[in-house]
């Protein structure tokens, strides 16, 4: 496929920042000047040649037509990824091929691209290998698996007599208790091997003292994890598809099993959210053929980004498969056969009310689902007191977007692309609100990331 005439916008490279000091400086490379000896080639490779610090320049070279994203190499000595030179690079070849102009990869760059494309061509033919020969002994991990649910079981127990205790003393309990109870339990549940469960205690502990209707939220909370608990300990008369969204939600690993579907996946939005110890980025996808989204995880050290990285408003015809569980949106990106491109396709849009009961019949499947996604057609963002929403252009229904997504600046560059007017909104729809991911205009334009 011919990369020529395949160009991102500012806003697709920057969303591949690892943090926003990244994407600052990675903008001030995006001009001509530090750079030399730059070029693209019809197989997707971009290199240059940066000036630094030390007397020599810094080799940087892209792979843009690695399907799961672009690939980089850098000389300089940043631990980031990507650094500020292949941010800078993407930038300068985003604005047009007159800095960036089409040629024949030096020998430093050809090397490096053809490395590494030939390494991955033999860690697919190595898995595929060692699926085919069955390496892993199933009563061994049957046996694994049984002595884990005993550890969960037991731990779910526990909890269960913790949530009993916390009730029968009164909820104003909780709040002189402090964090530390909380923070003990939860490391019952690592103990137990149930970390989706320990997440929850998590959470739990930090309701208390938290502002006005704390006690509410912390019954809400309590009667969630009782639902998780009693699912697990039941789980043996559940439908299946509940079964699995349980031991999903407990912390068990699963594999995607579904049928692949090999679709035109139009990418909708890719955030990352970060702790101590892990990046999880998610990116939400669309196959324009048969109306399914699907959400792809893919996890990095902290500090470190995450490998897979798919810009939004680009399209990859690829296949997609399912994990198991009523209702569960995730899925694992298989095979790909073309790089991604931009596209000008949509999603298509529902109103407020249907995106509210959009939601509530997800929850119907996954009672502990915090949110779906929505894209909402033809929306105006309005303030609302303190607070902001957003109203149906042809109607009087609005959603509230959440107090999260307000204190970020996509919500103002979402409210400056409205001027007024109706927009497209991507985002995720849930009991705290809406959050807005990604939106477009009316009419042509191309799609403004807002996370």
């Amino acid at each position: 496929m011919t990369q020529q005439g395949v160009r991102w916008t500012a806003d697709q490279v920057l969303a591949l920042a690892p943090d926003a000091s990244s994407r600052k400086a990675g903008s001030k490379l995006g001009a001509a000047g530090p750079w030399s000896e730059a070029g693209s080639s019809d197989e997707g490779t971009v290199w240059g040649l940066c000036k630094g610090s030390g007397s020599k320049p810094y080799q940087t070279v892209i792979d843009i037509a690695d399907a799961t994203g672009p690939a980089y190499k850098c000389s300089c000595p940043s631990r980031k990824f990507p650094c500020k030179h292949a941010l800078g690079l993407l930038l300068l070849w985003a604005g047009g091929e007159g800095a960036v102009p089409p040629g024949l990869p030096p020998d430093w760059a050809e090397q490096w691209t053809e490395g590494r494309r030939q390494r991955a061509q033999e860690k697919r033919t190595a898995g595929a290998a060692g699926s085919a020969a069955g390496s892993v002994d199933p009563e061994a991990a049957r046996r694994r698996a049984e002595r884990r649910a005993v550890r969960i079981t037991a731990g779910a127990t526990e909890l269960e007599q913790r949530l009993a205790d916390l009730l029968r003393g009164g909820l104003a309990g909780a709040e002189p208790a402090g964090y530390g109870m909380w923070e003990e339990t939860a490391a019952r549940m690592v103990d137990a091997q149930a970390p989706g469960l320990a997440a929850r205690v998590r959470e739990l502990g930090a309701i208390p003292s938290s502002g006005p209707g704390w006690p509410v939220r912390l019954l809400e909370e309590c009667a969630l994890i009782h639902l998780l608990d009693q699912g697990w300990l039941r789980r043996e008369r559940l439908p299946d598809g509940v079964a699995s969204t349980v031991r999903s939600r407990i912390g068990l690993p699963a594999s995607a099993d579904g049928p692949a579907i090999r679709d035109r996946w139009l990418v909708l939005a890719q955030y990352d959210t970060t702790d101590t110890r892990l990046t999880t980025r998610r990116i939400w996808l669309h196959g324009t053929d048969s109306g399914r989204t699907a959400l792809l995880l893919s996890y990095g050290a902290a500090g470190r980004a995450p490998e897979l990285a798919l810009p939004v408003g680009l399209e990859l015809e690829a296949e997609v498969t399912a994990y198991p569980g009523t209702g569960q949106l995730r899925a694992a990106l298989g095979e790909q056969f073309a790089p991604p491109t931009p596209t000008a396709t949509r999603p298509p849009g529902v109103t407020t009310e249907q995106a509210a009961a959009r939601y509530g019949d997800a929850l119907r499947d996954d009672p502990w689902l915090d949110s779906v996604p929505v894209t909402l057609d033809r929306v105006i963002p309005a303030p609302d007191g303190d607070s902001w929403q957003l109203i149906d252009a042809e109607g009087d229904l609005a959603l509230p977007i959440t107090a999260s997504a307000r204190s970020r600046p996509g919500l103002w560059r979402l409210v400056a692309l409205s001027g007024g007017a109706p927009v497209k909104v991507f985002g995720e729809c849930g009991h705290r609100g809406f959050t807005p991911l990604t939106a477009w205009p009316e009419g042509a334009g191309e799609a403004v990331l807002l996370c």
